[in-house]
């Protein structure tokens, strides 16, 4: 299983913004995973997204890796934000937008 460690964590570093998902950002197979995406998407930030479903070492493997037993999952320069519920509150409150911007994270929305 340490294979698998090794690639997700490889993932987390080399990509800015990494959503371990169901399905893909143009077709997620979940009502969760489709709502991060459209928040991702609405925001314009440029994602990695990463199909669990292909993979069950990998859907294992990325619960395992960051002790959170649901998916989706957002990482941003390498650290776990959170899943659907965390995402979606800290984007209504204007925390995830500020987590971009202190990271450095390009969104497409003007600044306010």
């Amino acid at each position: 299983m340490s294979g698998i460690q090794d690639w997700i964590s490889n993932e987390v570093k080399t990509n800015d913004v990494v959503l371990f998902m169901k399905g893909t950002p143009a077709f997620p197979q979940c009502g969760f995973s489709g709502q991060v995406v459209q928040i991702l998407d609405y925001l314009g930030v440029t994602y990695k997204g990463v199909n669990v479903l292909e993979d069950d070492d990998l859907r294992q493997g990325i619960k395992d890796f960051s002790s959170w037993s649901t998916i989706p999952q957002l990482y941003v320069k390498g650290e776990f934000v959170g899943g659907c519920d965390i995402v979606r509150e800290m984007f209504q409150a204007q925390e995830l937008q500020q987590v971009f911007a202190d990271k450095g994270i390009q969104t497409g929305q003007a600044a306010e």
